[in-house]
């Protein structure tokens, strides 16, 4: 059968994945109400259609940082594609790129920056960065990300612990080990994570550490109040993804969609969900 929308895709995943692999992908934390109510405030989202406008000629592109996509969908950071398919981040920077569309690349990538830059030249590419406890390691790798020509640097901002994720621990997750990190941070015991090695420190300020190690644009993940948007314009960042991580880290929050940036915040910024 053919797999014509996202949902095909799920299912075909959920039925030839490993369990330990599916679980991994799917997972909230704890209870995961706040993974279930994103899916259920976008079905809450009705349209408001309007008709005889003229549909003859159809434009989705739109503009993201001054770089032009064909339609205002991106790709999310996720870790560790090669669990799923074993080209892993490459295969979703060529999808990308012959998508016009932005990807960010997490941090906890399963290729190189540099194999997934040579995999879609072309492409438009921003990193996520975690800052580890280790600084070098994290200030190495935003210069191996400018080099290899990403085109902007998303911190994010709401994992200073790793959630709870219940099926992960039933499952004693582990990457295979054949398996190891762009970081060489081999160990992982936190849920797929190297034990311990995102700073819980990490504040405001560190937004002017990285601004003087990077020309790239500064985006900050995981704003979910109008009080955070006005403190990522007063630090001089370019943009904000409003993101509750997929319920993944703290379960109870809101769902994006309905979060306060989106009907509060006005300033000279770009917001993304």
């Amino acid at each position: 059968m053919p797999m014509v929308c996202l949902s095909d895709f799920e299912a075909y995943a959920k039925k030839h994945l490993p369990k330990t692999t599916w679980d991994f992908f799917a997972a909230g934390a704890d209870e995961c109400c706040t993974r279930d109510g994103n899916l259920l405030a976008y079905r809450r989202i009705h349209f408001r259609p309007r008709i005889l406008r003229g549909m003859s000629v159809i434009d989705t592109r739109t503009m993201l940082l001054g770089t032009e996509i064909s339609f205002p969908v991106g790709i999310a950071p996720t870790g560790f594609h090669r669990l799923a398919w074993p080209d892993g981040e490459k295969s979703t920077a060529r999808a990308a790129e012959a998508m016009k569309t932005c990807y960010i690349t997490s941090t906890y990538s399963t290729c190189t920056v540099e194999e997934i830059a040579a995999a879609a030249p072309n492409g438009f590419r921003w990193f996520q960065l975690y800052i580890h406890r280790n600084r070098a390691l994290s200030e190495g790798l935003v210069r191996r990300v400018e080099a290899a020509g990403f085109q902007g640097l998303v911190l994010t901002a709401d994992l200073p612990y790793p959630g709870k994720r219940r099926d992960d621990i039933r499952n004693s997750f582990q990457l295979p080990p054949h398996m190891t990190k762009d970081l060489g941070l081999i160990s992982c015991t936190e849920y797929g994570l190297p034990p311990n090695s995102i700073d819980p420190s990490v504040n405001w300020n560190d937004i002017y550490w990285l601004q003087s190690l990077t020309r790239l644009p500064i985006i900050v993940k995981g704003i979910l109040t109008k009080e955070d948007a006005d403190l990522a314009v007063r630090h001089g960042v370019q943009g904000i993804i409003v993101s509750n991580h997929g319920g993944r880290q703290l379960d109870g929050g809101p769902a994006t969609v309905s979060g306060k940036p989106q009907s509060e915040f006005h300033g000279n910024i770009t917001l993304m969900q």
